[in-house]
């Protein structure tokens, strides 16, 4: 007889102080399924700040750092379950590290770390632990797109001929991080504390993972040309890529955060011998499918063979950013739990973006800064 766990899991998280945008979401997300109690925090590298603001958001245990955080967590008897990790993306490697030592899981954010070295050792962290290690590339949480790669591994488009992937912002078209005003615009575009890549790291990391996620390629080379187009910038805010996939199957990716008039705008379309589909997230519940010589179908959640995809919802109640989000941390609650019960996850948790995930996002960004600097020059991705 399987033994129930009998209690939510306990989830500690670093950074998401005062000011920070996905510290939010990340508990929101935690809290959407009533899976996690949030008991312990270290909210900011300012003691005192985080302090204050545990209180103010009734989080029992505040710590003064990550490391202190995790020597205690891992005494305690009702010590947490796992980590988010919420800071900016220079300091994964070395959070992810340490809560892992300390025999913790952890769900973090993308890209999982700076550099393609980190990623790998952290990778090798990962394996060696045991642990369970979850990376938030959101838009694999949504239905359709989960849908989508369903449709793609039943062989209905035939065999992949071209994917066509953007993700396109314009809140980035000013040199907004001088201003004082905005916290994500000077972290994100600071190489200190995001990295040696802007636009490339932030979003166009999301775009690559999407089109491998749903069409299970992996890429093999690029030609990639990275563009600073506001003056004064110390990162790239235009991202232009060409990829070649194994199998044969090429892409065009087109990553912007000067493209204005545009929001948050990520379009994917593959194309296949047999038909195609196309999503965008601004529109998240409906994709269009195109059989070879048929007229053009609108998907949805709802009923159907190729409208099965599971929803929290009834169909035509939208669902979106924050049910996406969610549904990364529904994964990781099922494979924590099936662990503690010892017993095998269900099939859909393990759809979470993993380690791997993360080490192939930074091969993608080391190899776009490479080819980029040669010229767009094809580079390999393995």
């Amino acid at each position: 007889m399987t033994k129930k766990l009998g209690r939510k899991l306990r989830l500690g998280m670093v950074g998401g102080g005062p000011g920070a945008f996905i510290g939010g979401v990340h508990r929101i997300a935690a809290r959407f399924d009533g899976k996690f109690d949030l008991v312990a925090a270290a909210l900011s590298s300012n003691a005192e700040k985080s302090t204050s603001y545990a209180a103010e958001l009734g989080i029992p245990r505040s710590y003064g750092s990550y490391a202190e955080m995790a020597e205690a967590e891992a005494k305690r008897e009702d010590g947490i379950d796992v980590v988010a990790i919420v800071t900016p993306n220079d300091t994964h490697y070395a959070i992810a590290k340490a809560f892992l030592a300390a025999g913790i899981h952890v769900m973090c954010d993308k890209p999982m770390t700076t550099t393609l070295e980190d990623a790998v050792k952290l990778a090798d962290d990962v394996e060696r632990s045991g642990l369970i290690f979850g990376l938030t590339h959101t838009y694999s949480g949504y239905p359709v797109v989960r849908q989508m790669r369903s449709i793609v591994e039943s062989g209905l488009l035939g065999k992949l001929r071209m994917i066509n992937v953007e993700y396109v912002q314009g809140w980035l078209a000013t040199p907004l991080e001088t201003t004082g005003a905005n916290k994500q615009a000077e972290w994100r575009t600071d190489p200190k504390r995001s990295g040696p890549a802007g636009c490339l790291g932030d979003i166009a990391t999301h775009a690559y993972h999407l089109a491998y996620f749903v069409s299970g390629l992996d890429a093999e080379f690029l030609s990639c040309d990275l563009s600073t187009f506001v003056e004064g910038r110390r990162l790239d805010d235009n991202v232009q890529a060409m990829i070649r996939y194994e199998g044969g199957a090429k892409a065009s990716l087109w990553s912007s955060q000067i493209a204005i008039g545009n929001e948050n705008n990520l379009n994917l379309r593959l194309y296949g011998e047999k038909g195609s589909l196309e999503w965008n997230q601004e529109n998240p519940n409906y994709a269009r499918y195109t059989p070879l010589g048929e007229a053009t179908q609108i998907l949805s959640r709802g009923g159907g063979q190729l409208n099965a995809a599971a929803a929290r919802l009834p169909a035509g109640h939208p669902e979106g950013y924050f049910e996406a989000f969610a549904q990364l941390y529904d994964d990781l609650a099922e494979q924590i739990t099936a662990r503690l019960e010892e017993r095998e996850p269900s099939v859909t948790a393990k759809l979470l973006p993993t380690c791997q995930d993360g080490v192939k996002g930074l091969r993608f960004i080391e190899a776009a800064l490479a080819s980029s600097s040669k010229q767009s020059a094809w580079t390999p991705l393995k």
